[in-house]
This record gives structure tokens, C-alpha cells and sequence, in this order.
């Protein structure tokens, strides 16, 4: 007897398949697949929506102002919910589809899962070139999703209805899969979308994923143990991967039992409470003296869910040239950088099965203390730069002080690109866990309005996102506000006006060259025209404030908490004043030039590459 079939369009098909797919949080059965944000055009409004229209209760669709802040959007709600449920984003053909690159980049480089649903061109090419066509004379398969290629773990087009039967299942399992999320992104031919197949009515049963907990190899972990006994100056790094394995409570105690203080990544600033006994800073580029310190004169260092980039490392400049490096990672890739001894696995298991194998050993005693004497004076130094002055302009400093002060537990802090990143990992205090989004992995700028519309919708009535953003971000990327006015997803958001560029211009600077192309006043212009950000914001329906003082924006933030919608804030701040960071950074520095600035700077360079680890 034949099995049962129910004819559908493929676009018919897809859809009903990703409405029946279900995973588990907190005990609760929930959709795996959240919602949809989509900008309709050729090669999805005539099928894909057509599918997606009845199904609004089960699969809602937002529409979004940018193909990229749409799928940014997605990505911070990925994060917000740990990679257990997954957002789509859906463009037509052409520049609807590139505008998505960028973001698939984000989510490639942060390990992020992303459903996208790209319009392209006629499989059968009746019609060609179709509008918004990009023709390669030598090879016409190409299409404009051959972009995705580079910045997507699964990418595949879809020709032929039938193809979605083999090719939806393997997108979601490299979706949930720790050691290989990121992007998954299908290319739909519009005319493969309006095609009707007989499908298995058994490809749309109700489907239950659940995310794997690879457990380590236990040669593995006995060398880790091993290796860590011999340690003095023991240190662990946490990354991101100890938050979406929700590893955080069992690191802390492991740490604690074993007298091991723990630096954080960027991704993992956020795993432990600021005031957690054996939390001792963010380590690296942007981050603090204690952490940095630990980090020069550690002997065996345990990294855990991070994939060591620069940031973190100081370019390789951070450790000593015997430390030993044992990294704990679902991805082989990142676990065996810079020959450290791999334990392959999930975060969680492979610390509880690390633990076991240390037996009853511990850290020397004087080596937690000197991470809390450490740590206090960067306390100390941090409160210093916090402490109001009476200059012209307060510092980003000075407001991250006051916006950490102002938010509450269940808020989450939310910044990218720029000058931002350095001054939120440095001066904020994070005051419950997962209440952190610093998106450096990409350093995307555009990523801080969307990713707040993103992250209060996962977040409901928990918490507002408080979204940090400098004006050059804001003035790249803010339509998202109107998207969270329409939608009534609140943020509040805090515009801080610099004039500019303003910590590129330090960069350029501090290497040699006068400031150019920055800061507004450094380019070719006629005038400098302020912009209005309150009147801006109050333009798309937000409520709005400018503050002209910090006294200001204590009131202001006050009153954004009682709000009914977004509420943006500015204030102006000094482009010049930064906390101080004590780790290198490899940018590459001429090495001929005019200007002795330059030469100078590039003596330095010289230095920096000497102290660096070449991969061994």
C-alpha cells in the first residue's frame, strides 16, 4: 500500500513543514521556529506569502524597514533565547537578498542560528533576465544567494519541490547543532515555489528537537586533568559557549571548589554576576587590568566556549610564551587553536566530567586572592573614571554609569560597533545572568536598534533591552524603532553623540595619522549640522528626550522605565575620553612612511609582533 500524500506548492510545503517543528524550554514545548520577519517583493510574495498568510496564529510574520535589521533582529533573538528557538527572515530576489549578507556574517562569525528564506531567479530561466537579475556571462547558476556562501554553515537552492524533503532537515540540525550553528540559508526559485508535489504526509508530523550535549572523549579529559594539576596560576576563560550551554552554575562552582578565577570574553561577559566571588574581569583589548594581569602570568589556562579572536587574546600578546592552553569546545576547530589540549564536548558535561578527574585537587589558595586584590582595583580604578567631574562633556564612562545604575535586574544591556564595546565590557556591572548582548564577533554596526526589537520580543514582560548606540551606528541603521513602535516591542534607547567615528579616529590617531574621515568635523564638508536624535525618534512615534547634563539623564531614565514604548535618549558626550585598556592589538602599521608619527607607531607595531604566540 502506497503511503499517503497531500498536494501542496512547495512554498505550501515548506511552510506547514516549519510550523510542525517543536523544541523544549524550561520543560515547555514551544514552537522551535518563533516568527517570521519578512519584506515581500518578486520571488516571495506570490507563493511564500501566500503560505505563510493562513498560518499567522502558529507562525507570526513582522515586517521588517531593512533586509538586514530584519535578520540582525532574528540573530539577538537566537541569543536572547540561549540558540533554542530560531527566528527566519525572508527577501525577495536581488538587493533584498544582499542586503542580508551582512547579517548572515553576524550570525556565521557569532555562531548564531538564522533560517533565511531568499527569493531568487526562474530554475526553468523561461523569462530571463528577470528584474533585479544579476547575469554571470560564464556560468548562468549563479545567482545573487551565491553570496551566502561564505557566511553560511548550510546553503543550499532549492530547483525542485521535492528537494525540501532532504534539505529542511539537515538546515535545522546544523542549526541546533553546538559545533556547527550558525546560518542556514535556502535560495527559493520563484517558480519552484508555485510548483505542486505529492508529499509524504508523514514529512509533516509534529517534530520535537532537542539541542545535543556532545559529552568528551574521557583520554581527553584525563589529559586536561593532568595538565591542570600542574597548574600554580591557574585561569579560566569563559566564553560564549558556557552561556548557550547553560554551563554558567556549574562553571562558578567548579571554579569556587577548585579555586580557579574566571575572565570573561565578550560573548561571555554575562555568564556571572559582577560581584560573583570568582568573577576577576573581562580579559583582553577591551578589558580590565585584573583580568589582563591574570591572564600575563597564568601557567595553564582552561578556555571554555570561545574561539580565542583577538580581542580576547591581545592578538597573542596576553600570555606568557610557556602557558599551556586546554580548550573546551563543541567545535573541533576552535578547540585545537594554538595546539591546545582539545576536549571536544559540551561546556556543561565536559566540566562536570573534568571535576570528577581532578580528583581532590585545588588551585594554590594565593591565587584566588590575588584575583580579588586584582579585581578591586580595577574596581577602584573603574569607580574613579565613573565619579562625576565638572567637565564640558561627561565621558561614555559617565553614562554607561548611570544607565547600569538605572537598569533594572532583569534588563538586558544591548551594543555593538564603535567605542561602545569597550567602555559597556569595562564599566558594566551586570547584575543578573544572560542580561549582557555585546555584539563584537562581527563588530556589525546596525546591530544595536535592531537587536533590541529582537531581544523584547523574547524577552516580554522580563525586561527591557536598554539599547547603547553611538550616533554613527544610530545614523547607519535606527528604522527599527518605528518597527518596535508598530509592533509594541519596548526598548529604550540611549543615542550617545560623539560626532562621529570617534573610536576609529582614536585608532588612526594613536597610529600616526591626523584625524581624517571620522570624526564629522575631519571630513569634507561645508558645515556641522547637528542631528535632532530626540525629534528624530519622536518622527517614528517613539517617545523622545535630549539631556543636556548627567543630572538629565538620571531623570530621563526614569522616566523611560515608565514608558508605554521605545523611548530614545541623547545625550552629547566627549569623543576623546576613554577607560584605559592595557592589552595589544595587531592593526598592521605602515612600514615606510613621511610622517615620524607614523614611524614611531610602527616601532611599536615591531614590539607588539615580537611578544606574539605563532601557533605553538
Amino acid at each position: 500500500m502506497s503511503a499517503r500524500t497531500v498536494r501542496l506548492t512547495m512554498a505550501q510545503a515548506l511552510v506547514r513543514w516549519l510550523c510542525a517543528q517543536h523544541t523544549m524550554i524550561d520543560g515547555e514545548k514551544v514552537p522551535l521556529f518563533a516568527g517570521v520577519f519578512g519584506i515581500f517583493g518578486h520571488g516571495n510574495v506570490t507563493c511564500l506569502s501566500e503560505a505563510l498568510e493562513p498560518v499567522q496564529d502558529r507562525l507570526p510574520t513582522w515586517r521588517g524597514q531593512n533586509e538586514q535589521s530584519m535578520a540582525l533582529a532574528a540573530i539577538a533573538y537566537a541569543k536572547a533565547k540561549r540558540r533554542r528557538q530560531i527566528m527566519i527572515a525572508t527577501s525577495s530576489v536581488g538587493p533584498g537578498a544582499a542586503n542580508m549578507v551582512t547579517a548572515a556574517g553576524v550570525a556565521h562569525a557569532n555562531r548564531l542560528p538564522l533560517l533565511i528564506l531568499a527569493g531568487d531567479t526562474f530554475a526553468g530561466r523561461r523569462p530571463d533576465p528577470v528584474l533585479q537579475q544579476v547575469e554571470h556571462f560564464g556560468n548562468p547558476t549563479i545567482t545573487v544567494n551565491d553570496c551566502f556562501r561564505p557566511v553560511a554553515r548550510y546553503w543550499d537552492r532549492i530547483t525542485l519541490p521535492e528537494q525540501i524533503l532532504q534539505s529542511l532537515p539537515q538546515a535545522v540540525a546544523t542549526m541546533l547543532d553546538p559545533a556547527d550553528c550558525g546560518p542556514a540559508v535556502l535560495g527559493l526559485c520563484q517558480d519552484t515555489q508555485e510548483v505542486a508535489f505529492d508529499y509524504p504526509e508523514a514529512f509533516f508530523a509534529e517534530t520535537l528537537w532537542t539541542i545535543p550535549r556532545p559529552r568528551p572523549d574521557l583520554g581527553q579529559v584525563a589529559a586536561a586533568a593532568d595538565l591542570l594539576r600542574t597548574a600554580e596560576r591557574p585561569l579560566v576563560i569563559a566564553g560564549g559557549g558556557v552561556r548557550y550551554s547553560a554551563a554558567e552554575e556549574e562553571l562558578a562552582r567548579v571554579a569556587l571548589a577548585r579555586g580557579i578565577p574566571i575572565v570573561e570574553t565578550i560573548a561571555g561577559k554575562g555568564g556571572l554576576t559582577h560581584d560573583h566571588p570568582a568573577h576577576a574581569g573581562p580579559i583582553g583589548v577591551i578589558g580590565s587590568t585584573s583580568a589582563n594581569a591574570l591572564a600575563g602570568d597564568a601557567d595553564v589556562i582552561l578556555a571554555i566556549g570561545t574561539r580565542l579572536q583577538d580581542f580576547t587574546t591581545g592578538s597573542w600578546t596576553a600570555f606568557a610564551p610557556e602557558a599551556r592552553f586546554i580548550a573546551i569546545n563543541t567545535a573541533r576547530w576552535d578547540a585545537t587553536k594554538h595546539r591546545a589540549l582539545a576536549v571536544v564536548g559540551d561546556a556543561r558535561e565536559s566540566l562536570r566530567d573534568l571535576d570528577t578527574a581532578l580528583g581532590d585537587w585545588r588551585a594554590p589558595p594565593a591565587r584566588m586572592t590575588q584575583a580579588r586584590t586584582l579585581m578591586a582595583e580595577w574596581n577602584t580604578l573603574v569607580d574613579g573614571l565613573q565619579a562625576p567631574t565638572n567637565a564640558a562633556l561627561p565621558t561614555y564612562a559617565h553614562v554607561v554609569a548611570r544607565v547600569n545604575a538605572a537598569a533594572r535586574p532583569g534588563d538586558t544591556l544591548v551594543t555593538a560597533a564603535g567605542g561602545l564595546p569597550g567602555e559597556v565590557t569595562k564599566g558594566w556591572r551586570v547584575k543578573a545572568p544572560h542580561t549582557f548582548d555585546c555584539e563584537f564577533g562581527f563588530s556589525c554596526m546596525g546591530y544595536e536598534i535592531a537587536a533590541g526589537w529582537g531581544h523584547a520580543m523574547a524577552l516580554g514582560d522580563t525586561g527591557t533591552p536598554i539599547v547603547m548606540v553611538g550616533d554613527g551606528s544610530y545614523m547607519m541603521m535606527n528604522s527599527d524603532i518605528w518597527s518596535s513602535v508598530l509592533t509594541g516591542h519596548k526598548m529604550i534607547v540611549v543615542v550617545c553623540d560623539n560626532g562621529g567615528y570617534a573610536v576609529i579616529n582614536r585608532l588612526q590617531t594613536f597610529k600616526g595619522t591626523p584625524g581624517f574621515n571620522n570624526l564629522i568635523r575631519d571630513c569634507r564638508i561645508k558645515a556641522e549640522v547637528p542631528v535632532d536624535f530626540a525629534a528624530h525618534a519622536r518622527a517614528m512615534g517613539a517617545e523622545a528626550r535630549h539631556c543636556d547634563s548627567l543630572a538629565d539623564l538620571d531623570e530621563a531614565l526614569a522616566w523611560a522605565q515608565t514608558t508605554d514604548r521605545t523611548t530614545v535618549l541623547s545625550i552629547a558626550t566627549d569623543a576623546f575620553a576613554w577607560v584605559p585598556g592595557d592589552a595589544a592589538w595587531d592593526v598592521g602599521v605602515p612600514q615606510v612612511s613621511d610622517r615620524a608619527e607614523v614611524r614611531a607607531a610602527r616601532q611599536d607595531q615591531d614590539a607588539i609582533r615580537a611578544k606574539q604566540r605563532l601557533g605553538v
